[in-house]
């Protein structure tokens, strides 16, 4: 199928309503794994620290791949004194398959000293975080949010490419979107957005040929860029 909306179409469309939107990628979602870092907190991995670590290993990497990662290097050393003491190449053995593997065990091991330094716990600040290596504002804000339930938008590529397709938002870049984001979203939905789009952006509105034609919020989307779908 490749019929999107004209644009003459596309203006008649009511106001989006981002709650009845929610509610509907909530039970669109049910029958897909979660989000990683949602799923770790769920398993028990909900410190600010091992937020961190666990998002550092999604970075550029599939949530597949990194989930289970971080539950290899989980199981050997979680806290700050267990992984500041491994030598990185260990660290490296067990993250093997995550992308830039090379890179991200020396920055764990620095994390985790980091961490030490500042008294053995990661604090619930954005600057504190994104000045760890590798953790930037998607990370960052992910750990807030997960682990210490501040509300904050973290937006990748599914939050990005999910919310402009809408129509929601305008914006050309993930850090433009977190900002229009944080204008027009309302508070109760800055950390679930995350939880709930990447499943749904994942298994239903695919970054090529979603699948519009079973979406239920198939009525309220301008499909904007779409230009084939199933």
């Amino acid at each position: 199928m490749n019929a999107a909306p004209s644009a003459a179409a596309a203006s008649r469309q009511p106001p989006f309503d981002i709650d009845r939107a929610m509610s509907l990628v909530q039970k669109a979602i049910r029958p897909f794994p979660k989000a990683a870092m949602f799923e770790l907190r769920d398993d028990g991995y909900s410190s600010v620290f091992e937020q961190v670590v666990a998002c550092l290993l999604s970075v550029r990497t599939y949530d597949e791949v990194s989930i289970e990662a971080a539950r290899r290097l989980f199981a050997v050393a979680r806290t700050p004194e267990q992984l500041a003491a491994m030598p990185s190449e260990e660290i490296e053995d067990l993250i093997g398959d995550v992308t830039f593997h090379e890179r991200k065990a020396p920055q764990i091991v620095t994390i985790a000293k980091r961490t030490l330094a500042m008294g053995g716990e990661l604090p619930c600040d954005d600057e504190a975080l994104q000045s760890l290596p590798g953790i930037g504002p998607k990370c960052a804000h992910l750990a807030l949010g997960v682990a210490c339930g501040v509300p904050v938008i973290s937006v990748d590529t599914h939050v990005h490419r999910i919310t402009n397709r809408w129509g929601y938002v305008q914006a050309r870049t993930p850090e433009q979107t977190m900002t229009a984001l944080e204008l027009k979203l309302p508070k109760e939905y800055w950390v679930t957005i995350n939880e709930l789009l990447v499943p749904f952006g994942k298994h239903i509105c695919l970054g090529r040929r979603p699948r519009c034609s079973t979406c239920p919020l198939l009525e309220m989307c301008a499909q904007v860029g779409v230009t084939s779908h199933q």
